[in-house]
């Protein structure tokens, strides 16, 4: 079992440490994202098939692409709860604002609390994706494959102009960091793209 366990431990650390050389982020690190998706990928299948013994078990590409989101989703939880102010897992110590409320205990009890509510947004979405995963059928996995392909796409219609804007005017470090997450994004939705193609393929 930690011959599965492992690879997909050190897939994930390596996806949330952030590449910055000269304060510039490196976008070729997130070019690694499907690599480390197969791998991740590759880890869950075997570790559940070996679980269920004298049955064969293959996980659904869309349970596969729901659970590996839920993972990431969960380190990006635990980040934010216990480390909001670190530069990994997506958290919003990019923002030089954070440190910057500091100052202002009032501003920043606000941004702590905006924080945690976040966090506990995603915490209820990531308890919904198991739920699905278990007990869904297939409309449901289909459904909610394309719910979080539209949902994630909004990111570029209010978030994405929001973070470039903050980029451009030097309130992010390392400077470029805008750019790579919506990458990161990009890259998302694709690989949710092809997960429900070949679900739909397979079916």
């Amino acid at each position: 079992m930690l011959c599965y366990l492992v690879p997909l431990i050190s897939c994930i650390i390596v996806f949330w440490i952030p590449v910055i050389k000269n304060g510039i982020a490196i976008d070729l690190h997130f070019f690694l994202v499907p690599v480390v998706l197969h791998q991740v990928t590759w880890c869950v299948e075997e570790w559940f098939n070996s679980v269920v013994q004298g049955k064969e078990v293959i996980l659904d590409a869309i349970s596969i692409a729901l659970m590996l989101f839920g993972v990431l989703e969960l380190s990006n939880v635990l980040v934010l709860y216990l480390a909001p102010g670190s530069k990994r897992g997506n958290s919003v110590g990019f923002f030089d604002a954070y440190e910057k409320s500091k100052s202002d205990p009032e501003i920043h009890a606000l941004v702590t609390y905006l924080v945690n509510w976040v966090a506990g947004t995603k915490l209820i979405f990531i308890v919904l994706l198991i739920g699905i995963i278990i007990t869904g059928n297939a409309a449901t996995k289909v459904f909610s494959i394309i719910a979080l392909i539209f949902s994630i796409l909004t990111f570029f219609s209010r978030l994405y102009p929001g973070i470039r804007s903050m980029d451009q005017a030097g309130q992010i470090t390392p400077h470029g960091y805008s750019r790579t997450l919506g990458i990161m994004i990009v890259c998302f939705v694709v690989f949710f793209f092809i997960a429900l193609v070949v679900y739909l393929v397979a079916s």
